[in-house]
Order: structure tokens, then C-alpha cells, then sequence
């Protein structure tokens, strides 16, 4: 529904407005990605998104205009502020051009229709979850809350999830993850002294969303791509830091972005293999 029949997909397209198209989607990425990094940063702290303009958090000096195209300003002033001449994060351009990237990988497998511009919504709003979750080790409600809302345009634009596997996808993964939660955190009060969850409600209410959008069999492969890219992390995390609690929130953001793009053909593939029967 509402698509241009896998114009991206098909082999009669025009390699020259394929490049313009993809083109145009990284560059509008990369400047809504220069907004996320306002949201990332601010949003935290409790600060307006608009009011304030951009500026140095060393001396305070308000970027110019100039300053604040995507990814390119960072590179000519090479990564240092034009007044004060302190270091300016990494982070800026490599989340401007991950959301860039991940709108170009959206259309690409999806092609053009309304899961893509969905999906793209979502790319963002896992952007700023997983960084704002590494910085502070706390998922923001609203950001939340936007993902449950995509599930209302996606069940009316799209046809690729039933509504009753909205339904059983917003618990599947969100009941279990609730009854660890809830279960791990008296012995872990008793354990460790320490008042937290193995799975915090925040991520909790984040699988909700997300499998309320992607469906039932999707937001079982997120989390198996979650739960495993996790355990990774936190091996690493624990070795670097010698601390056993890690944020949880990037990894599942991780899986949230695969599923969305891959999740049911995974998933399909896998009971397919489960069941072949050689002749």
C-alpha cells in the first residue's frame, strides 16, 4: 500500500535517479540527525529543543549558521569550536551520518512506500534512545511513546502485520522481560545492596512499543538480536570497567532496527529450516 511498486527494486529504474533519490534521503538524514543530537544532549537535562539556539558547551558562544551543516562543518573546523577552539564530540557527525545511513539502508531494502518512511522515523527515534540510554543508563518515556504511535499509521498504511499480531507482539517480548524484572530486583537488593532490575522497565515499555509496530514474529528476532548483541557488549563492558551493569536500551535498539527491516523474512527462514523435510 501507498508505495511506487519497488521502484528502488526494479530493474527498468534508472540508475541515475536511484543515486539522486538515495542521495537526497542521506542528506535529509544527516540534518535530521543534527536535530537528534540536540535531543540526545538536551533532552536529559530538561531543556528546551527550540528555545535556545545552538551553542559551545565549553564557552557558551552560539555556533553560526555556517557551523551547523551536517557532518561538514565538523569536518572544516576539525572538530574544535570556532571561538574557543575546544574539542567538539565525534558523536555529532557519527550520529548525523548513522541516521543518514540507516534512511539510505531503509529504502534500499524496503524500497519506497510507507514502511519506509515509518522505518525511518524509527531509525531516529532508536538513534536517540541507545545514545541517551548509553549516557544516562535511563530510557525516555516520550521517545517511548512515539514508537507506539507509529504503530497507528503503520496498521493504516501497511498491510504486512495483522492487528492481532500488534497485539500478541506488544507482549510477547514485554511480559517476560516485566516478570524478570520484577523478579531479579529483591535479589539483587539482597545481593548487591543495590535498588535496579536485570531488565529495567524502561526496556520493558520499549519492547512493548516496538512490537506493538513491528508484530509478533519481528520483535522475537529483535530481542534474540538484542539479548545476543548484549551479551557481547557487556562481556567488553565488564572487562573495560569492571562493572557488571551496562545499558541495555542500545543493544535492543540494535535488534528493534534489524527486526524492522528483516525480522519476518528471519523468522520465516528459520521455522522454514526447522521444518524442511527432505525428499
Amino acid at each position: 500500500m501507498f508505495g511506487f511498486e519497488d521502484m528502488l527494486h526494479s530493474e527498468f529504474t534508472d540508475t541515475t535517479f536511484k543515486v539522486m533519490f538515495l542521495s537526497i534521503v542521506f542528506i535529509f538524514g544527516i540534518c535530521i540527525g543534527s536535530f537528534l543530537n540536540v535531543v540526545i544532549l538536551r533532552l536529559p537535562r530538561h531543556e528546551s529543543l527550540i528555545k535556545r539556539s545552538s551553542h559551545c558547551m565549553t564557552c557558551g558562544t552560539k555556533i553560526r549558521p555556517i557551523d551547523l551543516i551536517p557532518v561538514l562543518s565538523w569536518i572544516l573546523l576539525r572538530g574544535k569550536c570556532h571561538a574557543c577552539g575546544e574539542k567538539i564530540s565525534v558523536r555529532y557527525p557519527i550520529v548525523e551520518s548513522l541516521n543518514g545511513l540507516l534512511y539510505i539502508l531503509t529504502f534500499i531494502v524496503l524500497d519506497i512506500n510507507a514502511k519506509a518512511i515509518i522505518t525511518c522515523v524509527l531509525m531516529s527515534l532508536l538513534i536517540v534512545i541507545a545514545f541517551m540510554d548509553w549516557d544516562t543508563q535511563e530510557i525516555d518515556l516520550i521517545i517511548v511513546g512515539l514508537i507506539l504511535l507509529l504503530a497507528v499509521p503503520a496498521a493504516i498504511f501497511t498491510d504486512d502485520v495483522e492487528l492481532k499480531h500488534r497485539i500478541i507482539g506488544a507482549l510477547a517480548i514485554s511480559v517476560p522481560f516485566f516478570i524478570i524484572g520484577e523478579v531479579s530486583r529483591p535479589i539483587i537488593r539482597k545481593k548487591f545492596e543495590e535498588d535496579f532490575r536485570a531488565i529495567e522497565l524502561g526496556d520493558t515499555l520499549l519492547m512493548f512499543a516496538s512490537g506493538a509496530l513491528l508484530g509478533t514474529k519481528a520483535i522475537i528476532v529483535s530481542a534474540l538480536i538484542g539479548i545476543l548483541t548484549a551479551a557481547v557488549g557487556g562481556v567488553i563492558s565488564k572487562i573495560a570497567t569492571k562493572d557488571s551493569k551496562f545499558a541495555f536500551g542500545p543493544y535492543l535498539s540494535i535488534g528493534i532496527a534489524a527486526g524492522m527491516l528483516w525480522g519476518s523474512r528471519i523468522a520465516d527462514w528459520y521455522v522454514n529450516l526447522l521444518t524442511y523435510k527432505p525428499e
